[in-house]
């Protein structure tokens, strides 16, 4: 069956593509309410980073089990309908004046609960309905719609954000996760509503089992080892780039959501490549040469302040409003540089995402699908839990710029542990189990 005809895949599909809309929009929002609205600081912006992550690193191994507890289109629609709620009190509070910093550190915590129990049934919903030699497909089309509504979602949360202020940009976030789960709603096709998954053994064996499949898999183990340093460096960017954009730069919530933008490009290209890539070059080598062009893309980043400061015959008059038809030339400049790294950054980004999905889902036996996700989930988001921090603290005590080389230089250790790995040799084709073997395992 081709993906179009597969009417439980479209409709999945669409509830994805909405949510990921409101993602880049609260990723925006976001950070100009605590940037800009509350009047804070690289750290700050990291704390509520790791307020939203934190849930992962405490509850992310039990997720997997629990989710397996119940029907996963359950969980989902409860995911989104929840975190709709979440944003929602946020915007009211904030525009009530009685948000501050740690408010909304408790009211993040609690939406990145919801979506960890959501991720873990995510990764496990998609192959009850989707044969397992078209995952690597069906998850590069989901990837592409998230490029999608990463380019034009960030733009338009920046101009949002300029019109009507950060907590009512906030509020379009909420109504994105209540249309995604009125929409899962009415996927009723028979495969989404399996029964939940009945496992033996006690809490303690079946965590047990999970962390013994991901990191005792000759060419897993290494690929999440890799991505736990990824995420050290990702994290300690999402903390600073958007300081340098918004504080450093002056460049606006416009200008932010235009340089994320940049990123969004490069993904949807990205994705459209990935396939041919990874056919081309196979799954391992596609995956190791993605990682390696992310951390020169970026060095480009912290090269835009100094970009700046290079051109401008006289120091830098930032305007307030950081409206584009008001930014002097050596600020386009700036701009152009950082969005360009983050352009380049997503487009690796894009290339190795459908197979690094593809790959786990193809290789781990149903059953094992959820803790698997779970498992790599909780670490990886765990890391950002201690790099979101580091990254505004470094950020703080030196420069931004300084901050990204170090991020820089983490992603490259995690590209070198996979170069070296035998992750290198994996290949989603060879490696993959036939339908009937996810039966049996």
């Amino acid at each position: 069956m081709k993906l179009r005809r597969n009417s439980a895949f479209v409709r999945f599909w669409l509830a994805s593509t909405v949510s990921d809309f409101g993602t880049y929009i609260t990723t925006v929002a976001l950070s100009v309410l605590v940037l800009n609205s509350l009047n804070g600081t690289a750290l700050d912006q990291g704390l509520v980073n790791a307020a939203r992550w934190a849930p992962y690193l405490l509850f992310g191994l039990f997720a997997g089990i629990w989710v397996d507890r119940f029907r996963r289109r359950t969980v989902l629609i409860t995911g989104d309908f929840g975190r709709g709620v979440v944003l929602s009190a946020m915007c009211v509070l904030a525009a009530l004046g009685f948000l501050g910093v740690p408010g909304v550190m408790i009211l993040m915590f609690i939406f990145g609960t919801l979506a960890l129990m959501s991720d873990a049934a995510y990764q496990s919903f998609l192959p009850q309905f989707v044969s397992r030699p078209l995952l690597t497909r069906a998850n590069a089309r989901l990837q592409q719609s998230d490029t999608v509504a990463q380019t034009t979602g960030s733009a338009i949360a920046g101009g949002l954000v300029a019109l009507v202020t950060a907590p009512f940009a906030l509020l379009l976030g909420a109504v994105t996760h209540f249309v995604s789960g009125a929409v899962l709603l009415s996927l009723t096709h028979v495969a989404t509503n399996k029964p939940p998954v009945r496992t033996d053994g006690s809490m303690r064996r079946k965590i047990s089992e999970g962390l013994r499949w991901v990191y005792g898999h000759p060419r897993l183990g290494p690929l999440a080892w890799s991505s736990h340093a990824w995420f050290i460096g990702s994290a300690m960017m999402g903390a600073v780039l958007p300081a340098l954009v918004l504080n450093d730069l002056k460049l606006g919530a416009l200008g932010l959501g235009l340089v994320l933008s940049g990123a969004g490009i490069g993904s949807v290209i990205g994705t459209l490549l990935s396939l041919r890539i990874g056919e081309r070059w196979e799954t391992g080598k596609a995956i190791v040469i993605a990682r390696l062009v992310q951390p020169a893309a970026l060095a480009l980043i912290a090269l835009s302040p100094l970009i700046a400061v290079a051109l401008a015959s006289e120091p830098l008059d930032n305007n307030a409003a950081g409206l584009p038809g008001n930014w002097s030339l050596p600020l386009w400049a700036a701009f152009a540089v950082a969005a360009g790294g983050q352009f380049l950054f997503w487009l690796s980004m894009g290339v190795e995402g459908p197979l690094e999905m593809g790959y786990q889902q193809a290789v781990t036996p149903d059953r094992l699908i959820a803790r698997m996700s779970a498992t790599k989930r909780s670490m990886n988001r765990g890391m950002i839990v201690l790099g979101a921090p580091f990254g505004g603290a470094l950020a703080i005590l030196t420069s931004s710029s300084i901050a990204l080389w170090v991020a820089a230089g983490v992603m490259l250790l995690s590209a070198l542990v996979l170069l070296f790995s035998k992750f290198r040799s994996a290949n989603v084709e060879s490696d993959q189990l036939t339908d009937e073997e996810a039966l049996t395992q």
